[in-house]
């Protein structure tokens, strides 16, 4: 099993990013792998966790450990799986997510995407009470600048490879485009402020 990976990010994708250490090129899937586009062609630490399946063996990335156990906790309810768990901690708000478990906000949790009111309520059953020790907001590094309609056009990207309709999407971007100018990660956490408001 793999702990981490340090080498040179080479790709970023609105899905995953790509690693290469050793002359070897790993395809790591995160919820927002943007936020490393100012270490693009830069050497960088990221946790990993491989889920091994009969089609296909999956490296899941993270940029601190803590968010690597918050990504495990998740995989452990019945009905979440590694995607829809990348999906829930995408938008970064790990504050919000530990507070909706402790409290019983089945609203808030049925805002994600593929979260359903009996997920909602397993993640409450499951995780309630296991979750405190990983509170605390996840540092993210401020990203090169980018022409507004490529950031705004990699952002919705990653909303709908997230798992966000069209229709969704649509109606943020109409909110997105009032905004001032932002890098791509900017966009993406933002948009998914606003779908957890809809």
């Amino acid at each position: 099993m793999y702990e981490y990976i340090i080498g040179k990010v080479t790709f970023i994708s609105p899905t995953y990013l790509v690693v290469e250490a050793h002359g070897m090129g790993y395809q790591i899937a995160m919820g927002n792998p943007y936020r490393y586009s100012a270490q693009l062609n830069q050497e960088v630490k990221i946790y990993l966790h491989q889920v091994i399946r009969e089609d296909a063996h999956t490296l899941y990335g993270f940029n601190q450990l803590e968010e690597k156990q918050l990504f495990l906790r998740l995989i452990s309810v019945s009905g979440i799986g590694p995607k829809s768990a990348l999906a829930i901690m995408a938008s970064e708000d790990h504050e919000g997510l530990i507070q909706a478990v402790e409290t019983s906000d089945v609203t808030y949790l049925v805002k994600f995407p593929g979260v359903g009111k009996k997920t909602a309520q397993q993640m409450v059953l499951d995780l309630k009470g296991k979750l405190g020790e990983l509170a605390g907001d996840v540092a993210v590094k401020a990203t090169p600048a980018v022409t507004e309609s490529q950031a705004l056009e990699e952002a919705l990207s990653a909303l709908s490879a997230l798992g966000y309709s069209e229709k969704e999407c649509k109606r943020v971007e109409k909110l997105l485009k009032e905004e001032p100018v932002m890098a791509t990660d900017e966009y993406l956490r933002l948009g998914l402020k606003l779908m957890m408001k809809k």
